[in-house]
C-alpha cells in the first residue's frame, strides 16, 4: 500500500441523536454522534456501562463477523456497527465519538438512511489535519469458500466498488451486480436507503436463536419462495447495493481512505474485515491508527 494523496479531515459541526429499537435485542436504544478532535477517528462509547468504555472502530478490535460486525468484548462491546460506520465514512466524517446506551445501535429500517439524515442535519467542519488516501501497489485479494474480495490498484484518488451477488439457482434472490463510484453524494443517493435482507429460512433460524424476534417482513427485506414478504424493493438490485453499504462500513475499519477498485463476489462481513485487517497491516497509516489513544469529543459536543 502507498499514499497517493491527502484530504482534510472533518468532523461534525454539532451533535446529532438517533433513537430506535435494536435489531438484535429488540431493546430501545439512543445513539449520539458527537464532534471529535482531529486524529480521534471513529470511536464507539457504551454510556450504559460503568466508566463508559470506548471501542475504537479499528479492524484489530473486531470480535465477530457472523451476519454482522461486532467490536470489542462480548460484555462491553457493540454489535451491528456496519451501518453506522458506513454512514460516517460514506459522508467522509473522519472523527466522531458515537455514544450508545446499549449493545447495538438503533436498527431503524435496516439501512443507513436515518443515520445519514442525522449527520447531514448536524453539518460538517473541516479540520486542519490531513487524512491520507492509500492505494494498493498490486491487487490485494482475500478468499473464502466460494467467495472473493479484492482491492485493485489505481493512480486516481477515488474509490469504485463492484459487487456480484449470487446465491445460486435455487435462491429466491436473483443474481445481481452493482457498481458505484463512492462520493458523499452517490452514497446518500444510491446506497444509504438500501436495507438489510435475508431469506425466510435465515429469518426463522435467527428467531430461533433469539435474534430479531420482534421483526416482521415489513421491517426489513425477507425473501420467501415467491419473493419478498410484506415489502417491496427500493431498487431492483437493492440486495447488491446493501452489500456495498456493508462493505464500506467494514472497510472504514482501516482508518484511512482507500483508492482503487474494490470487487466483491459473494463476500460478506468476514472477508470485508479480513481485507480491512490486511490493508491496515500493510501500511504505516493503518499501524499509526491502531496505536492512537482514544480521543474525547470536542467542546462542540457539549
Amino acid at each position: 500500500m502507498r499514499i497517493i494523496g491527502y484530504r482534510q479531515q472533518r468532523t461534525l459541526a454539532a451533535p446529532a441523536t438517533v433513537e430506535g429499537v435494536g435489531f438484535v435485542t429488540g431493546a430501545r436504544v439512543c445513539l449520539r454522534f458527537l464532534p471529535a478532535d482531529a486524529n480521534t477517528g471513529l470511536v464507539f462509547r457504551r454510556i450504559d456501562l460503568v466508566d463508559s468504555p470506548a471501542i475504537p472502530a479499528r479492524a484489530a478490535r473486531v470480535s465477530g463477523t457472523q451476519r454482522r460486525t461486532t467490536l470489542g468484548p462480548l460484555s462491553t462491546g457493540i454489535t451491528l456497527v456496519e451501518h453506522v460506520l458506513s454512514a460516517l465514512s460514506g459522508l467522509r466524517v473522519d472523527n466522531c465519538v458515537v455514544e450508545v446506551d446499549g449493545s447495538e445501535p438503533p436498527g431503524l429500517d435496516g439501512s443507513a438512511a436515518g443515520f445519514v439524515s442525522a449527520i447531514f442535519g448536524a453539518g460538517f467542519v473541516n479540520q486542519k489535519t490531513q487524512r491520507p488516501i492509500c492505494a494498493a501497489s498490486e491487487p490485494v485479494v482475500v478468499r473464502g469458500p466460494g467467495a472473493t474480495l479484492a482491492l485493485h490498484p489505481t493512480n486516481v484518488a477515488g474509490l469504485r466498488v463492484s459487487y456480484r451477488l449470487d446465491y445460486g439457482a435455487d435462491s429466491p434472490i436473483l443474481p445481481q451486480t452493482h457498481t458505484l463510484t463512492v462520493t458523499p453524494e452517490t452514497f446518500a443517493r444510491d446506497l444509504s436507503a438500501c436495507r438489510t435482507f435475508l431469506t425466510e429460512p435465515e429469518a426463522h433460524a435467527l428467531r430461533a436463536e433469539g435474534v430479531g424476534r420482534h421483526l416482521t417482513g415489513a421491517d426489513l427485506l425477507v425473501f420467501g419462495p415467491r419473493g419478498l414478504i410484506d415489502n417491496a424493493v427500493r431498487f431492483a438490485d437493492e440486495p447488491a447495493r446493501h452489500k456495498i453499504l456493508d462493505l464500506l462500513g467494514d472497510l472504514a475499519l482501516c482508518g484511512f481512505d482507500l483508492a482503487g477498485h474494490v470487487v466483491g463476489y459473494r463476500s460478506g462481513h468476514a472477508l470485508n474485515v479480513e481485507l480491512a485487517r490486511t490493508l491496515a497491516g500493510t501500511t504505516s497509516e493503518g499501524r499509526k491508527a491502531e496505536s492512537r489513544q482514544v480521543g474525547k469529543p470536542t467542546s462542540r459536543a457539549a
